[in-house]
Formats: C-alpha cells, sequence, structure tokens
C-alpha cells in the first residue's frame, strides 16, 4: 500500500484557506495572459518595437519556470507558511511597480521579480488544497483548483481588454493589488508553522537544473520573431538547454540530494500526468494564444469584441470543473473522463480549423465552448490520478514538477502555433499566387463585378489583398488542426496512468 493510501484524511476542510489559495492561483495564471491585450497600448506608451514588446511576456515566463521545480526545497527550508506569504507580498510589491513603470528596461526587472515570486503560488495551491480534502473529496480540490488555473488564464484575455479599454494598461498590473491583499488576509494565521530543516544546496545541480529550463523558454519565447535556428541567440539556447538537461539528468538519476527527486517519475501514474499534461497545453494554450491574432488580425474584430469570445468557453470550463469534481469524479473512471476531456478539447480546436472568413460571433464562440467542456473533463481527474500515489510529504516537490511541465507545454504550444502560422501561411501564399493570372478566368469573374481589370494597378492590388487573406485564413486552419490533433495525440498516454483505488463518496 502506498504512502498516499494510508496517510490519514485532514478534517474538517478550512474553506478560508481553500479559497485564499484558489486566489493566490488565479493571480499567477492569470498575470500570465492578462497582459497580452496590453501590449500594443505599452507598446505606444514606451515608444519600442515589437521585439522589445516580447521581453515583457517572455520575462515573466522564464522567471517562473525557472523557479517553479525548486518550490519543494524551498517548503523544506522555509516552510510552507513563510514561503506563500512571502512569495504572495513579493507578487504584490513587483506588481504595484509593473503598473509605475516608466521604460522597457523597468518593466522587463519588474515582471522578472513578479515571475520569481509567482511561480511558487500554483504548486503551493495545489499541495495545500489536497492536504484541506480527505482522499474521497480529492477531485473538489482539482475542480476548485482548476477554476484558478485553467478558467483564470481562458478569461485573461477578456478582463485585460476590459481594464484596457475602459482605464489604462497600468490596470492589468494594478487589478493583482487587491485580490493579492485579500488572499493575504485570509492565509495569515490560518497555516501553521511548520518546522524548517537544513538542507545542503547542491548548487551544480541547481545551476544545471536552472540553466536548462531558461535556455528552453527563451528558445521558446523568442524563436518565432528570430526566425529560430537563423539567430545566432536560439542557436546557443538550444545548445544550453540541451548540454545543461543531459548533464543535469545523468548526473541527477540516483542522487539522493538531488535538487530535483527524479525518483517521483519512476511512480507510472505522474510520470503519465506529466506527458499528458504538457500535451493538453500544446493543445489548450496553442489555440487560445492565435484566437485573438485570428479574430482581430484577420477577421477585423475590435479589441473588447474579441475579448467577449472567451466567456462562453470560459463558462463552459467552470461548469464542467465543477460538475465532474462534485459528481463524476467518484462515480466513473477517472481515466475514462480523462479521454473524453481530450476528445472534446480535440474537437473544439478542430472545429475552429473549419472556420472562414465569414465566420461570427458564435461561430467562433461555440468551437471555444466544446473545448472548455473538455478542460474540466481533463483537468480534473488527471490532476487527481497524478497525485493519486504521492504522499504528502513530497507534494510540493511534485506539484513543483507538474506544474513547470504544464507551463513548458504551454509555451511548446505557442510557440508550434506561431511558427506554423508564419510557415503556412507562405506556403499558401505561394500555392495561391500560382493560379493568378491574366489568363485565369476565374480572376476575370471575380473583378468584373468590380470594375477592375487584372492588369491594372488597382485589379493587382484587390488580388493581392484578396490572396493574402485567403492564405492567412488558411494557415489559421492549420493551426487549429494541429491543436486538435495535439489533443487527440495525448489518448494513448491514459493507458500508462494506473486504475484509482475505489473510495467512498461523500456521505458514505
Amino acid at each position: 500500500m502506498t504512502a498516499a493510501a494510508t496517510a490519514p484524511a485532514t478534517s474538517p476542510v478550512r474553506w478560508t484557506i481553500i479559497l485564499a489559495v484558489v486566489l493566490t492561483a488565479v493571480l499567477e495564471v492569470l498575470d500570465s495572459t492578462i497582459v497580452n491585450v496590453a501590449l500594443p497600448h505599452m507598446q505606444a506608451a514606451f515608444g519600442i518595437t515589437n521585439d522589445q514588446t516580447v521581453w515583457i511576456l517572455t520575462s515573466y515566463i522564464v522567471a517562473s519556470v525557472v523557479v517553479m521545480p525548486l518550490t519543494g526545497f524551498f517548503v523544506r527550508r522555509l516552510g510552507r507558511r513563510r514561503l506563500i506569504t512571502t512569495a504572495i507580498l513579493g507578487f504584490m510589491a513587483f506588481s504595484a511597480l509593473c503598473g509605475l513603470s516608466w521604460s522597457i528596461e523597468i518593466i522587463v526587472i519588474c515582471r522578472i521579480g513578479q515571475g520569481l515570486f509567482g511561480a511558487f503560488l500554483i504548486p503551493l495551491s495545489q499541495s495545500i488544497l489536497f492536504d484541506s480534502f480527505p482522499r474521497e473529496r480529492r477531485g473538489q480540490a482539482m475542480a476548485l483548483f482548476g477554476l484558478g488555473v485553467v478558467v483564470a488564464p481562458v478569461l485573461g484575455p477578456t478582463l485585460g481588454a476590459i481594464l484596457t479599454e475602459y482605464f489604462s494598461w497600468r490596470a492589468v498590473f494594478y487589478v493583482n493589488l487587491p485580490i493579492a491583499a485579500f488572499a493575504l488576509i485570509m492565509i495569515s494565521g490560518e497555516l501553521k508553522k511548520e518546522e524548517v530543516k537544513s538542507i545542503k544546496v547542491d548548487w551544480t545541480g541547481l545551476v544545471l537544473m536552472v540553466g536548462a529550463i531558461a535556455a528552453l523558454q527563451l528558445m521558446l519565447d523568442l524563436g518565432e520573431t528570430r526566425d529560430w535556428f537563423a539567430s545566432h541567440l536560439i542557436q546557443i539556447a538550444a545548445i544550453t538547454a540541451v548540454l545543461c538537461g543531459v548533464a543535469f539528468t545523468v548526473r541527477g538519476v540516483g542522487k539522493r540530494d538531488n535538487i530535483i527527486d527524479f525518483s517521483l517519475l519512476r511512480d507510472r501514474s505522474f510520470a503519465g500526468a506529466n506527458v499528458a499534461i504538457m500535451g493538453f497545453g500544446i493543445a489548450m494554450f496553442g489555440s487560445i494564444a492565435i484566437l485573438p491574432l485570428f479574430v482581430q488580425g484577420l477577421l477585423g474584430y475590435p479589441v473588447l469584441e474579441s475579448g467577449y469570445l472567451f466567456i462562453p468557453r470560459g463558462i463552459a470550463a467552470g461548469f464542467s470543473m465543477v460538475f465532474t469534481g462534485a459528481v463524476l469524479v467518484n462515480r466513473v473512471d477517472q481515466r475514462l473522463l480523462v479521454a473524453i476531456g481530450l476528445i472534446l478539447t480535440g474537437t473544439g480546436n478542430v472545429m475552429m480549423g473549419w472556420l472562414d472568413l465569414t465566420a461570427g460571433f458564435w461561430d467562433l464562440a461555440w468551437p471555444g465552448a466544446v473545448s472548455g467542456l473538455g478542460m474540466g473533463l481533463f483537468f480534473v481527474p488527471m490532476s487527481t490520478l497524478a497525485f493519486q500515489d504521492i504522499g504528502q510529504d513530497r507534494q510540493d516537490e511534485a506539484s513543483g514538477i507538474y506544474g513547470v511541465t504544464r507551463s513548458i507545454g504551454s509555451s511548446i504550444g505557442i510557440a508550434i502555433v506561431g511558427w506554423q502560422v508564419a510557415r503556412r501561411m507562405q506556403f499558401h501564399w505561394a500555392a495561391l499566387s500560382a493560379g493568378i493570372t491574366p489568363f485565369n478566368p476565374a480572376v476575370h469573374a471575380y473583378l468584373a463585378p468590380l470594375g477592375l481589370d487584372p492588369q491594372s494597378a488597382a485589379g493587382a492590388v484587390r488580388l493581392a489583398a484578396q490572396v493574402q487573406a485567403q492564405a492567412s485564413m488558411l494557415a489559421f486552419q492549420d493551426a487549429f488542426w494541429l491543436t486538435g490533433i495535439a489533443a487527440f495525440a495525448m489518448l494513448p498516454v491514459v493507458l500508462i496512468l494506473q486504475r484509482p483505488p475505489k473510495v467512498a463518496g461523500p456521505g458514505h
């Protein structure tokens, strides 16, 4: 029998802590997407280029991903209570400084600070929730956690659009302050003090791990804007990621005091869940990342209306998570729920791949709602399955690994779909342009009602614009199909997961 199976249930459930840690989870993930819609306003305010604007996003993500797997280490050194209160206070301080920033250099430094402190919020929230619920109610815990981790980034662009439209881009940072303050007030005094341990730091392992993750994240975030391996920076990042990653893995396997406990990955369900959450990150965040580009850049939607498109997806995801956690997770094989969630997520993304330039609001919103239903069905049981055999003494470290895997998966998804759109746009442009000749009857049939001739300057401009629009549409269709396939490709991983032990539901 495993440690997790023999651990006593921790009752009663303290809802004050639960609300506090869910709010802290919301803070971290919300900040990764809410800023996106405000970037054009920041670009205008600071007078910077697109390449410089990318650093506002990249600095936060890189700092967060680098520190997240160290959660277990810092919990042993500082204790949960001290670590989470320090993380919330640090996140608040750097959020305020981001809103006060007057240059690109200052805001990038402050975003790094946000990422360093915010990195601990997700894994700590997850492990605290696990300890607050007995085993038979962990599905409810993950439903609450999922409302913060999955629904918040979905609705982030909507909230960001509203704040930017009616207030200022600075408001997307200031909104963190009341949420963080409320969470801090509730959590102070609720978490008991823990004994801290004096742990020897494996500095070599720490440097190798930080180098590998930071280089990989940097490559994923800047690859598209730097034309990937045509850039010396991306080449150096790739080489650094591989060398540090291999050295860290070879050196750390079997090492008892390694900065990351690799023995956690011997657990079949935990290892499989990490693979699945990475693939799901590609499917979910890849489609979410390109949707604003698609509807604003190609279909001409205003910023606010494009933000509203995420509301049906968020509502569907929230309903799905609550229903799955409260009703389904203890009544249906959780592996089946994960499979259905992947199918619905993939189907919603593929539905986006069937759209064309005439797509209306609900044509765009319904596929998002289908994907949202899939999010809840996937996330709640997958998180429960991942930690079913992880003992309480290792949950903080496992949560850190699981969180960084999810983050890297989302970064891979964003990088892949961005590259796919750019590459396929060139391909479709070349293919469509080849058929545009003065001898093609279809060209004359298209221009004649407009009173234009194919050989006139006005006719050439009109044709070029139409070819560009169609090539872009086809490229976005390909990208949405790719994110759908990424979800379907994770279905075989379900077979790796162990069947969860049967537990009595609430009231039994």
